[in-house]
């Protein structure tokens, strides 16, 4: 059965998913990229972009399982890029250069229509501007019997939690601290919301933390 699922989104001890002062150069914020400390040097993540080498162990486990099973990616705006208000034109295509890391359909909320940027390895970003159920939906009829991974940033999850639409989240706790940034859980009740802790798992960069949907709204 198709699952709406979060994956690999990293946050500090202090339950940040992104730090103060987001540019185009840190696009993560002040202290941000250190969020990835765990992910980046993992042979899964290295593959995703056609590179050998890199580590394994239970982080590397927890990345794979981030790439596996997905036909469809909704991700926010910050996440695709800095591009504020309307498109000036279709010249931004993504953080990552010719070929991202989805290759699947993704799905980009926005408030301003663009055409679609077809991009290498399977990657076509769609940008959707009714709202993350419409989003949800495309992803669904584009994933097949495959699930839909929601990529983030923490406010476009937390929109997706507050509605009731995630089955499971992956989360990997970094041990760092931002001090301030985009929250990924402050004010949520996710008792409240259905989720349990199902899964946990520790590495010297990370703690890893599954919750799952087990439950109705409380």
């Amino acid at each position: 059965m198709t699952k709406v699922r979060v994956d690999a989104f990293s946050i500090s001890l202090d339950g940040y998913g992104a730090g103060p002062d987001q540019t185009r150069a840190e696009p993560l914020g002040r202290g941000g990229e250190a969020l990835h400390d765990w992910f980046v040097p993992t042979s899964s993540f290295q593959h995703q972009f056609g590179r050998e080498g890199g580590t394994g162990g239970i982080d590397d486990a927890f990345a794979a399982r981030a790439v596996t099973g997905v036909g469809a990616v909704i991700l926010g705006r910050n996440m695709f890029g800095p591009v504020r208000g309307p498109w000036p034109d279709d010249s931004w295509r993504g953080w990552w250069g010719d070929n991202p890391p989805y290759h699947c359909p993704t799905f980009v909320l926005t408030h301003h229509e663009r055409e679609p940027a077809v991009m290498e390895g399977g990657t076509t970003f769609h940008f959707v501007t009714g709202g993350i159920r419409e989003a949800l939906d495309r992803a669904r009829e584009a994933a097949g019997d495959k699930d839909i991974r929601i990529g983030g940033g923490a406010e476009t999850i937390r929109q997706y939690l507050v509605a009731g639409l995630i089955d499971e989240l992956h989360i990997a706790v970094a041990p760092i601290l931002l001090g301030s940034g985009e929250p990924l859980f402050a004010g949520l009740d996710l008792p409240a919301l259905g989720f349990e802790v199902v899964e946990q798992a520790a590495s010297d960069l990370a703690s890893h933390y599954v919750l799952r949907r087990t439950g109705d709204k409380k």
